[in-house]
């Protein structure tokens, strides 16, 4: 049952366009543009690669494009036209229906680091070989965190109220949230404020993971720390309708 749900799920963010342009256009455009004109302050890089330091924070940019952003506008849709209040009436049980849509967003995230991944080894990029098992953990994570806090926005409000905002998010955190601008080129309590945000955290320990090879502590607790919060307070406020 979850594993049909969760194709269904699949195949229904696949032929959407909209989602397509959210959660692969925009970032493959992102990092094309952004590994080979210097748009960005970025920090002094040394032997890495502007691609080396792109990469990770874009890989961060599309889990959140897909788990968050798609899956709460998604669901926001779903409740209001009453597509969740029919599964519900299925074999289907309540929590099988919120594990499909976290398979499923993983299966995309899956698909946009492949093609993500592909796109910036054409551009010269060369990920830490002992990073790898960390970032795939950190991905993994990310997907989670930013999946629970997508169906807490999408789970309890108005589908209207949900597409507004879910877009406003999207740009602050993109613009603000430690993906475009790092936090190392922002002054001291700024940065530490980002690192605390499930985007900061996940794109600072992505690159960590890809560019150094290491994983580091804070970004897991901070992203686990986002998706149990999330979670715990989703399954209180979502509603069928």
């Amino acid at each position: 049952m979850l594993l049909t749900h969760a194709k269904l799920e699949t195949s229904l963010t696949l032929r959407h366009g909209e989602q397509i342009l959210l959660t692969l256009l925009i970032p493959l455009a992102l990092l094309v543009g952004l590994s080979l004109l210097d748009i960005l302050p970025t920090p002094d890089l040394g032997p890495v690669s502007k691609v080396d330091w792109i990469t990770p924070r874009i890989f961060a940019l599309a889990v959140m494009s897909s788990a968050f952003t798609g899956q709460a506008i998604s669901l926001g849709f779903d409740r209001r036209y009453g597509v969740l209040k029919r599964l519900s009436a299925t074999a289907l049980p309540r929590w099988l229906l919120v594990a499909g849509r976290m398979v499923a967003a993983l299966v995309v995230v899956l698909l946009q680091v492949i093609v993500l991944g592909v796109i910036a080894a054409v551009l010269g990029w060369s990920p830490s070989a002992a990073g790898l098992a960390e970032a795939v953990l950190l991905l993994v994570l990310g997907t989670l965190s930013f999946g629970a806090l997508g169906v807490l926005l999408g789970g309890s409000l108005r589908a209207e109220a949900v597409l507004a905002l879910a877009n406003i998010v999207w740009f602050v955190l993109l613009l603000a949230g430690g993906i475009l601008l790092a936090p190392a080129t922002l002054p001291s309590g700024a940065a530490a404020i980002i690192e605390l945000l499930p985007s900061g955290a996940l794109a600072e320990g992505l690159r960590e993971a890809l560019v150094n090879g290491v994983l580091a502590g804070e970004p897991v607790a901070v992203l686990a720390g986002w998706g149990v919060l999330a979670g715990a307070v989703a399954t209180r406020t979502t509603r069928l309708t």
